[in-house]
Parts: structure tokens; sequence; C-alpha cells
């Protein structure tokens, strides 16, 4: 018996033993249960401890027995019939070693192919930089993936982890599916929440009318997936904020559909509502100020500003961060110098 569960870029497949199954290594026993897999793959995926018997990690040689439950979580395939075209794109990468590549994505990049987008995207430099450094791409990381374990929008930028072997991908891939990759963004809202902090638990899914928008569930309803995410004020500014969110999910769109939700959509969010004024008057003047920083910061102000995680291979506990993008500086400190003038009018200290 065999219970499937899918995400964007992982499978979670439960298989129950038949109480009739002689006893096998568990190898062999999945080899024939899983199609277009090898025996090599499978071993890396027990080794790294994406498959489980009852909740409990094994060895390759490990006999599967009757009424057992096996767990495992791959890597998604996406492959398509055009493959990918290498191109000669530079990527800003921040750490590399044998196993993984964690590198700086800019706003406007295209994760991986797609409709529309065949060309230009960061799989398209991660294949023409695995070619030019002789990189392996080993069995099951497809062309169109190349060792990606998550994606973020095309118009976010921040940081992307990049695994270089099977073993780190599926490794990886367990890490996402348990949620214990900490992933940390940083966002300029419309408006000034409430609470200073807060956690954010509704469903997302896609939008009932409209294909390409997400939407926020409310409590009671079932539509969607669940969707976590916890946010920090940083910096106030009555009109709008910097806030910190950290994803406890990693669902399409989530903090964007989620401040939405909350009332306090992304600056400049053209599909979420933010690309107009939400907070301020609606004076000539004010209107010219605003679109004048829509200008500085044409796409919504998201950015994947810091990745943690378990190196596959080592145990080590990664680190990584990165500064905020110039294009969110520069429209912060317009809206500081707005802010400043408004406080000097009004003889506020």
């Amino acid at each position: 018996m065999q219970d499937n569960q899918t995400d964007e870029y992982y499978d979670h497949r439960v298989i129950k033993v038949d109480p009739k199954q002689s006893p096998i290594r568990i190898d062999k026993f999945l080899m024939d249960r899983l199609e277009g897999t090898s025996r090599n793959r499978v071993q890396n995926a027990i080794r790294s401890g994406a498959i489980t018997v009852d909740e409990k990690e094994i060895k390759p040689n490990h006999k599967v027995k009757p009424g057992q439950e096996i767990s495992i979580i791959v890597p998604k395939s996406m492959e398509d019939d055009e493959g990918v075209v290498p191109q000669d794109i530079p990527l800003d990468i921040v750490y590399e070693d044998d196993d993984l590549l964690v590198v700086h994505k800019p706003s406007g990049m295209v994760v991986h192919p797609g409709i529309g987008h065949r060309r230009g995207t960061l799989v398209n430099a991660l294949a023409y930089y695995f070619g030019q450094h002789d990189l392996p791409v080993m069995e099951g990381n497809q062309r169109d993936r190349l060792g990606l374990v998550h994606r973020i929008d095309k118009n976010t930028s921040g940081l992307l982890l990049v695994a270089k072997t099977d073993f780190a991908m599926t490794h990886l891939a367990k890490q996402f599916y348990h949620h214990t990759i900490e992933r940390t963004y940083n966002a300029i809202i419309w408006g000034q929440p409430e609470e200073t902090s807060g956690t954010i638990e509704l469903n997302v899914g896609r939008h009932p009318r409209f294909r390409k928008k997400y939407t926020a569930f409310q409590e009671g309803e079932e539509e969607g997936k669940w969707a976590k995410t916890h946010y920090k004020l940083i910096e106030p500014m009555y009109y709008i904020s910097l806030i910190e969110c950290k994803l406890e999910t990693g669902r399409t769109h989530q903090i964007r559909v989620h401040m939405q939700a909350l009332g306090h959509p992304l600056f400049n969010d053209e599909i979420y509502g933010g690309d107009k004024i939400v907070k301020g008057t609606v004076f000539s003047k004010y209107k010219t100020f605003v679109e004048k920083t829509f200008n500085l910061i044409p796409r919504h102000a998201l950015h994947a500003r810091s990745l943690g995680f378990i190196h596959p291979r080592t145990g080590e506990k990664m680190h990584f961060d990165s500064e905020l993008p110039m294009d969110m500086q520069n429209a912060l400190d317009r809206w500081r110098r707005y802010l400043s003038g408004q406080k000097q009018k009004l003889n506020i200290d």
C-alpha cells in the first residue's frame, strides 16, 4: 500500500509493507517500487536519512518485514522535453564546496525554465557553470533542476541553496520537508502592523478565480496547504514598515499572500495590491512622491536575506547572510527623508 504527498520540489511517499512480504533488503525492495530509481540513488537516500522505517533511520542492508511503514522523501522530477540550454550568465556565488553552492539571485531572474522562460534563468547559468567546471550532475539530479531544492520568485532577490550531488540534494530535501531549514526575509510593507511581532498561520493555495494568483484561506477553510510565517517589525515608518519574516513553510508567494491577508501588502507588489497607495493621503504631492519611490524599486520589495541549514556531509550548522539590495535601500532612504520632513513641519522631535 502506498500513500503519496507532493510539494513543489519533493515527493513524500509512504509505503506500508504487505503482511505476507518475505524479508528482503530495503534497497532492492524499493528499486522494484520506485520507477526509474537506481540502487545507488536509493542507498544515498537511506544514508542521508531521507528514507526511514517506522520513523527510524536504517542502513541500506536493512531487511523489510511485514507491516513496516517506509517513509521516503525524494526530490521531484521537473523534466520537460526541451531540456536546458547552458548559458554563460554570471553567478554571484556566496559559498561553494564539493557538495553544495549558495548563490545570490538578483531580482528579475527566473529560477528555472518554464513556459515563456526557456533561457536566461538561474538553471541555464548553473548548467553552463557545471559544464565549465566539470562538476558532476549526479544520477537523479535532473538537468532542469541541477540541484535546486527550493526557489524564490522572479522579482525576489536573495540567497538560494543548490546541491551538487544526489546525496546532498536528498539530504537537503529532507531538511526542507521537516521545516528545519532557517530562512529569513526582509520586506517593505504598506502601513505598520499593530503588533511588533506575530505569526500568520493561514493555508495558501491558488486563487479560485485568478489562476496566476495565490490566496490565503481563512481558519476553518480546508482549501490550500498549511502555511506559517513569523514576522517582526524592524523599522516602522507609519506609511510603510521594514519587517523581517521567518518561514516555517515555503509555499508559493507565501509572504506576499500572508502580508496581504494581514492588510499590509508588500510595497509595489502589483499582484497583491501593493502597487497603489494603501496608506497615506490622496493629495497629488504625496501621490507623486509614492510613484517616484515605486520607480526606485520596480518590483515587490522582498529579499531572501539569510539561510541556515545542516551541511549534508559534515553535519555542521551553516548560516549565510546577505545585505539588502540597493533598490530596497534607496526606497527606505527616501521614506526616511519623507518622514523626517513631515516631523519637521509638525515640529515633532
